[in-house]
């Protein structure tokens, strides 16, 4: 199934560890409809609280491997030495459904998706800076020091990545930064393209030279 025969769109979320990502994701596919989260697989470990099919797809690498193989990711990467993918099959069926789809991955699994999806709309969060996102990262009380520092070294080389996103929001503060993400879900499903996708025999009827 090409991007071009359905009408849903595919949001891309990056940000490097501890940017507030998934907090934001989290409150915008609860208050939005029709937009539907995709579930990631991954090699690592729950961490407390975890659910899987909630949280993540868990499972170990010979499986991962197993679907990787068989063509079953639109994207997939390894990330602080774990492995993680995202389903082709569960996206393309939400589109089928009406839904729009929110991937919240890294950078690598980002430019995969883009690669088969160049249409996808790319929304990278940054934190307000590294010393706060370190703040943030010991404040989760989840990783030891080690881990903490290696997440530090990757956000540098993350964060250079922000221009492959058509969009920037500096997570400061968590209800302006939910505010931005939120418009740009708005705006985008009222994009003239999108609009003609969605309603196909109305512009066909009224505007059949656009």
């Amino acid at each position: 199934m090409s991007e071009a025969s359905v009408s849903g769109l595919l949001f891309i979320v990056v940000a490097p560890s501890g940017a507030g990502k998934t907090t934001l994701v989290r409150r915008l596919i609860a208050r939005t409809p029709d937009l539907a989260l995709s579930i990631s697989c991954t090699t690592r470990p729950p961490r407390p609280g975890e659910v899987d099919g909630h949280d993540y797809h868990f499972m170990d690498e010979a499986r991962f491997d197993a679907m990787r193989k068989a063509g079953d990711f639109l994207e997939w990467a390894k990330v602080h030495g774990n492995y993680y993918g995202t389903s082709r099959r569960w996206i393309t069926g939400q589109w089928a459904m009406g839904r729009d789809v929110l991937l919240e991955i890294d950078w690598q699994g980002a430019a995969q998706a883009r690669g088969m999806f160049p249409d996808a709309i790319g929304i990278f969060i940054l934190p307000p800076s590294l010393e706060a996102l370190a703040e943030r990262l010991r404040g989760r009380g989840t990783d030891d020091a080690a881990v903490i520092e290696r997440r530090l070294a990757a956000a540098h080389e993350e964060i250079r990545h922000v221009d492959d996103c058509a969009y920037a929001i500096m997570n400061a503060d968590l209800d302006t930064a939910y505010a931005q993400l939120a418009s740009i879900v708005a705006a985008s499903r009222l994009t003239l393209s999108c609009q003609r996708r969605r309603h196909p025999e109305y512009f066909e009827r009224f505007f059949p030279s656009l």
